[in-house]
């Protein structure tokens, strides 16, 4: 435990009140006016005076024992969410103790946060415990150590106060802000898809998996007819089809520093990583096998695809920690070891900020990848260039911002056609539509067979 002594501000006030009375005795004396030996005895009587009952009252308050602390809140939180923090305190004084508490946030340097309701007063009864809340909010994902809790104790004459420095760890988690998937609470499907805002397309097609076989409904097509089973019955028996199971699904997820963007309360990055953990609830819940390559990071994460409920929990405790470096992306780098790890054809949905310089090394990476697998590059789009095509031109340099973003974008556009053009689709979004867009492209292509 650290603990410092400081003088509080109606000491501070006496001592410089009796400074000012020892400079008018000072130029009394220097005048040969007044009383001066009556009144210089006198200011020592008073200095010293204070000088004792400021030790006696020092010494009291160093000798009182520290209030003993705990905190209370949950190990995982999720981004940008508030939780409650509940902290518990209490001491073996005789006498009520006054203090006023500050909790310290993490020690981690890249820890992001904010409080509400710090600092807090109490006043701690003798043999009772006294309970503090407030609220935590993190602006960052990762894990994070929470150390110790500040207190500020006044003296009995209120001369001095302690700042002491009481040791409290907790350790916490914060995932990406996908806690909702877990509530038990969610509709079906089709319909939190549709609150979503993601669009379903009608089915164009049979070549799907078969399911089984039933009677022949008003509305089926002739080509569903199983004509031996209709045969064997005398009646008219359909194939039923569904959905292909057990399909592949795989992010590359670009850690680079182009991902470092923010767009709102949340880096291009968060954006995206949301994106991939909608798109794999919606594939799991589909059957189908989710798996993440993640490139240009401190550490690049391979995680084959799997299928299953538990799946997803084990994407957010893979991923929950990465974030986005200073790193370039080296697409065709990260496209060898893709093609290394993943054998099984997959679709593979790459999440990146494209640039026109990335052109040559991008659609050779690209060309290569799609030659074993079905792929997506989804490009993430700056809002601040959609703005800024929207704002009036009145000024100079509204023009030149305006001609800038006419450029870039059209830059962007020219690597996307040239994309489209080798049959590679390409999704052109701002990071915050990102999800639903996904989620409308996979559904797309599995209820056409496309995957």
């Amino acid at each position: 435990m650290k603990s410092l002594l400081t003088p509080s501000k109606p000491l501070l006030g006496w001592l410089a009140v009796l400074l000012g009375v020892s400079l008018l005795l000072g130029v009394l004396q220097a005048l040969g006016r007044g009383p001066v030996a009556k009144l210089d005895g006198l200011f020592w009587v008073l200095l010293s005076l204070l000088t004792v009952v400021a030790v006696l009252d020092a010494l009291w308050l160093w000798r009182l024992p520290s209030p003993r602390i705990k905190r209370h809140m949950s190990s995982s939180l999720a981004m940008g969410r508030w939780s409650e923090v509940r902290v518990e305190l209490e001491h073996d004084s005789p006498r009520a103790l006054s203090l006023s508490l500050f909790d310290h946030g993490p020690s981690e340097p890249h820890a992001r946060y904010e409080t509400v309701n710090l600092p807090q007063h109490v006043v701690l009864r003798p043999q009772r415990t006294a309970h503090l809340t407030y609220r935590l909010r993190f602006a960052s994902r990762g894990d994070f150590s929470l150390e110790q809790t500040e207190i500020h104790i006044r003296s009995p004459l209120r001369l001095w106060f302690s700042r002491r420095y009481l040791p409290d760890v907790s350790t916490v988690r914060v995932y990406p802000d996908f806690s909702r998937l877990h509530n038990g609470q969610l509709p079906g499907v089709e319909n939190w898809l549709r609150q979503m805002g993601v669009r379903q397309h009608p089915r164009r097609g049979l070549g799907l998996e078969f399911h089984q076989l039933r009677e022949f409904r008003e509305g089926d097509s002739l080509r569903q007819i199983d004509w031996k089973a209709t045969a064997r019955h005398r009646a008219p028996i359909a194939r039923e089809y569904q959905d292909e199971r057990d399909q592949q699904i795989l992010f590359m997820l670009d850690c680079g520093r182009r991902m470092r963007s923010q767009d709102a309360d949340l880096s291009h990055f968060d954006h995206a990583l949301n994106a991939c953990l909608l798109l794999a609830y919606v594939a799991l819940r589909q059957g189908d096998a989710v798996g993440v390559s993640t490139f240009a990071g401190d550490k690049d994460r391979y995680l084959a695809p799997v299928r299953g409920a538990t799946r997803l929990n084990v994407l957010l405790n893979q991923l929950y920690d990465v974030n986005a470096t200073q790193r370039p992306a080296d697409y065709a780098a990260a496209v060898n070891r893709l093609l290394a790890r993943q054998k099984r054809r997959a679709l593979v949905v790459m999440i990146t900020n494209l640039r026109d310089e990335d052109d040559e090394q991008l659609l050779q990476a690209v060309k290569q990848l799609s030659r074993h697998h079905r792929v997506l590059v989804a490009s993430l789009r700056e809002g601040v260039l959609d703005d800024l095509r929207r704002t009036p031109v009145q000024t100079w340099q509204q023009a030149v911002d305006y001609c800038g973003a006419i450029e870039t974008v059209s830059a962007r556009g020219e690597l996307h056609d040239r994309l489209l053009a080798n049959r590679i689709p390409v999704l052109d979004v701002r990071p915050s539509e990102l999800g639903p867009e996904l989620v409308s492209r996979y559904m797309s292509w599995k209820k056409a067979g496309a995957l």
